[in-house]
């Protein structure tokens, strides 16, 4: 079954990133061979608007192998109950969006290089706890370097 990786902006930076970009570089790899689709939403849209001309567009080579999710009530409700359950603080709200419309997507991953909000596996157990209370499913969260694909080795 084809990967469903919803990407966060991290990633979209990532890509041009000294220190990120060999390993984002391998997920794009993946996308390319149409090992997965990515996942994105119109929040990452919005966000990549103040980005350089270069990373905004960096996505558009690609929207052929792209799934679009809008954001939506249900999300930011989801989002909010993060927050109210102290999973991350209310400056973190984008963050939690982002949780939230990927887990409401059913994405099979979500893929990001936010360590302190985003890939932390205390948050990651405080998502998917909300996400239970709440009739959702877990979502798997990892950093590209978590989702390299190795061949039979």
């Amino acid at each position: 079954m084809l990967a469903r990786i919803y990407i966060d902006t991290s990633i979209v930076g990532g890509y041009f990133d000294k220190e990120l970009e060999k390993d984002t570089k391998l997920l794009f790899e993946r996308l390319e061979r149409g090992e997965a689709v990515f996942v994105v939403s119109d929040l990452l849209e919005y966000e990549l608007t103040s980005a350089p001309e270069y990373v905004k567009t960096l996505l558009g080579k690609y929207m052929d192998r792209v799934e679009r999710v809008e954001n939506s009530t249900e999300a930011k409700l989801l989002a909010q109950k993060y927050v109210d359950e102290k999973v991350v603080g209310a400056t973190s709200f984008d963050d939690c969006n982002h949780i939230a419309i990927a887990t409401i997507c059913h994405a099979s991953v979500l893929a990001s290089w936010n360590f302190k909000h985003i890939v932390n596996l205390q948050r990651i157990r405080g998502y998917n706890s909300v996400n239970l209370k709440n009739g959702y499913a877990t979502l798997e969260v990892r950093s590209p370097k978590e989702l390299e694909s190795y061949e039979n080795d």
